[in-house]
């Protein structure tokens, strides 16, 4: 949802007079696609059928990436946001798809935590910490 707004939003202004606006609009709809293909990989419990794929490192692998290029296209997005602009509704466009591509940014870099957890097994629940062997 929050790449979704990011794309949005600078969508809504006049991003290709400013060549900078292009990398925010790259990254923005390509990782959403790719997430939202994930995410419809999980849904449909596809990684289930492609059992050799290490899913977990997978996953924090595109996460990873995913916080580098967001962390690009923010600094990108917010530089390029010019208070004096003669347009002011791109104004406020342009800083709040830098605002959500912030919050984007922590987003990924949130999952790429978990997933970092996941992959290492360091992640529990209630119900494997009660479980003993009792042989």
């Amino acid at each position: 949802v929050l790449g979704l707004l990011v794309w949005a939003l600078i969508a809504d202004t006049t991003y290709y007079l400013h060549a900078a606006y292009a990398w925010v609009m790259f990254v923005s709809i390509f990782l959403w696609i790719v997430t939202v293909l994930f995410l419809v990989t999980y849904l449909l419990q596809l990684q289930l059928k492609f059992y050799v794929i290490p899913w977990p490192l997978v996953l924090m692998i595109f996460n990873a990436v995913a916080t580098v290029l967001y962390i690009s296209a923010f600094v990108t997005c917010a530089a390029a946001v010019q208070p004096t602009s003669w347009r002011q509704w791109d104004y406020n466009r342009r800083a709040a798809a830098s605002f959500f591509a912030c919050v984007a940014m922590i987003a990924y870099g949130a999952s790429t935590f978990f997933s970092f957890r996941a992959w290492k097994g360091l992640g529990s629940n209630a119900a494997t910490s009660q479980v003993t062997d009792r042989a």
